[in-house]
């Protein structure tokens, strides 16, 4: 049998180890002969009995976990789907059904190589590297795998395709075309009122004050508080709504999944593509800049946090600023709204105000 390796000693002194195969060098960072032997013969026994090497780790293993040697990543996917709760849990348990994932599936944990991971990656998609690395991450925070397949800084960066606005022609166009008026409505509070499909969908009569003619409900997402004036607009599509209970009572049966497809088959039938419920977070967003919304009114009406809010405000969206002189104007003829937090909240936030 050829032999792969060969010990060498540069002018230095320091001793290297060459690779046949490959032909590439590696310092062994010593100038001592024994210890550069015993370094050579680890190398070359390693390479000779790795097959030996992984039974003689599973050995030690299952010493403290029995189930080692018969653990695959199968488990630590409906382990951590276990720990998701609401929306979140049915979101993972599409998430582990990712056809990529059956590469790895029933592949033993402690078998795996970083190979098998780069195949997942290649064949699946943007969320199919977000779930992996999750599930990855958990694995060894469980103690489930002995060191990392992928280091951090070797996994492929996640890049999601850009996501745009809805435009007002085309939401116009949905409208029109869209016969059932519980979800014409949902469509047009969505425009107006910028709140995700989750928070619009389960909105209660009760969330509506008519005397200060406010939408406040609390974030599904967030369970933060959102508190946003509407205008004639919203007035004369909520009183179209139930005036008890849920204001989508059919809509909101539907899982997540079947009102974005409900959305996509109006879509298809208006010719809009590229779009999605969110899209109407976007929108909000847009508009709101364009017009010369403060961010800050922006951000206690989509969230602090938003995604939407962050992405308008910073390239998206084009503006043309009013002047001073006209802002200054409309300040002075009490045009502005002001927007007190309800009891609870955090005390040391400033009020904000919200335009008319």
């Amino acid at each position: 049998m050829k032999q792969r390796f060969r010990l060498y000693r540069r002018d230095g002194g320091i001793y290297y180890i060459h690779d046949g195969d490959t032909g590439k060098q590696e310092s062994l960072q010593t100038r001592d002969r024994a210890e550069a032997s015993a370094l050579f013969s680890a190398k070359t026994q390693s390479h000779r009995q790795a097959h030996l090497n992984l039974r003689l780790a599973r050995t030690y293993l299952a010493a403290t976990d029995p189930m080692v040697s018969k653990r695959t990543w199968q488990v630590p996917m409906e382990e951590l789907a276990k720990t998701k709760r609401g929306t979140t849990h049915e979101r993972w348990q599409r998430a582990i059904k990712d056809k990529a994932f059956d590469l790895i599936r029933d592949l033993p944990i402690l078998e795996t190589q970083a190979e098998h991971f780069l195949k997942v990656l290649n064949v699946g998609t943007v969320s199919t590297n977000v779930f992996l690395r999750r599930v990855h991450n958990f694995a060894l925070d469980m103690g489930w795998l002995p060191w990392p397949v992928v280091v951090k800084r070797q996994w492929p960066a996640i890049e999601f395709k850009d996501k745009r606005a809805i435009t007002s022609e085309e939401h116009n166009t949905i409208i029109a075309l869209e016969n059932n008026q519980e979800r014409k409505a949902f469509y047009e509070l969505c425009w107006h009122l910028g709140g995700s499909q989750s928070d619009i969908v389960n909105l209660q009569a009760d969330n509506i004050d008519w005397e200060i003619k406010v939408v406040s409900f609390s974030r599904q997402k967030t369970k933060s508080v959102a508190m946003i004036h509407f205008g004639e607009a919203v007035e004369k599509i909520l009183k179209s709504l139930p005036p008890q209970g849920a204001l989508f009572p059919n809509f909101k049966k539907l899982n997540a999944g079947h009102r974005a497809t409900e959305f996509k088959r109006i879509c298809r039938r208006a010719r809009v593509s590229g779009v999605t419920l969110h899209s109407y977070r976007y929108a909000w967003a847009e508009r709101a800049k364009v017009c010369g919304y403060p961010e800050r009114f922006a951000q206690e009406a989509l969230g602090h946090n938003s995604k939407a809010i962050h992405r308008a405000y910073a390239r998206k969206a084009k503006v043309k600023l009013p002047s001073l002189e006209a802002y200054e104007k409309r300040a002075g003829e009490s045009e502005i709204i002001p927007l007190s937090f309800q009891q609870g909240m955090a005390a040391d936030r400033e009020p904000v105000a919200l335009h008319a």
